[in-house]
Order: structure tokens, then C-alpha cells, then sequence
């Protein structure tokens, strides 16, 4: 089983993250998708990690599906990431932004 080591981004956040950047709140699938896509790659590239995370989908261990944005996976070949978390100061910035508290955590792809 796949697991990636990450943040995790509720699709919420990122909707109201795009309407806070000055895009129209998305309503259908496709314009959701897109949002998701375009949010998650502004954010890695304002945090300076675009060129050491992915974007997947994972799920916690009660089964709640969210975005992570990865810096490690167990499965190095297919997913070109390290295998162990990253130091602070990669993560660091994006942390601030998510306000999340401690490092990045391990979660199962969904």
C-alpha cells in the first residue's frame, strides 16, 4: 500500500483560498477540479516546494479522504519523492501558511 508523507488540504480550503485570491467560487465538478489543481499549485510555488512535493489524495486513519501535498512516498519508483520526511526548513513555509502544527505526517493513498 501506498503511503505519502504530507499535509493535508481539505477541498474547502482550497476553494475559499482560490475566492480569497480572486476567483469565482467553483460549482461544478469540472470547475472544482480545476480549482483544486490551480490552488495546490500556487500554494507549493509560493512556498517554494513545487519542485520537491505531488499533490494525492489520501486518506486518514478513520478513512476520511483529503489533498495531501507529499514530500515522501514508500513507493519511489512510480512516485520519483524520498522516502523520509523532510527536513524543517522545506516544509517550513508551507506549514506557516496551513497553519498546521508539527512536521508532515505519513497517511495511505485513497
Amino acid at each position: 500500500m501506498v503511503k505519502y508523507c504530507g499535509y493535508t488540504v481539505r477541498n474547502e480550503w482550497m476553494y475559499q483560498r482560490g475566492v480569497d485570491l480572486g476567483f469565482p467560487r467553483p460549482v461544478t465538478a469540472e470547475e472544482k477540479s480545476d480549482m483544486i489543481l490551480l490552488i495546490s499549485r500556487d500554494l507549493m510555488t509560493e512556498t517554494g516546494v513545487s519542485r520537491c512535493t505531488k499533490l494525492r489524495h489520501v486518506k486518514t486513519a478513520k478513512g476520511t479522504g483529503f489533498w495531501c501535498i507529499a514530500f515522501a512516498s514508500n513507493d519511489t519508483l512510480s512516485e520519483r519523492l524520498p522516502t523520509t520526511a523532510p527536513s524543517e526548513e522545506k516544509y517550513k513555509a508551507l506549514k506557516e501558511v496551513l497553519q498546521k502544527k508539527g512536521p508532515p505526517r505519513w497517511y495511505k493513498a485513497s
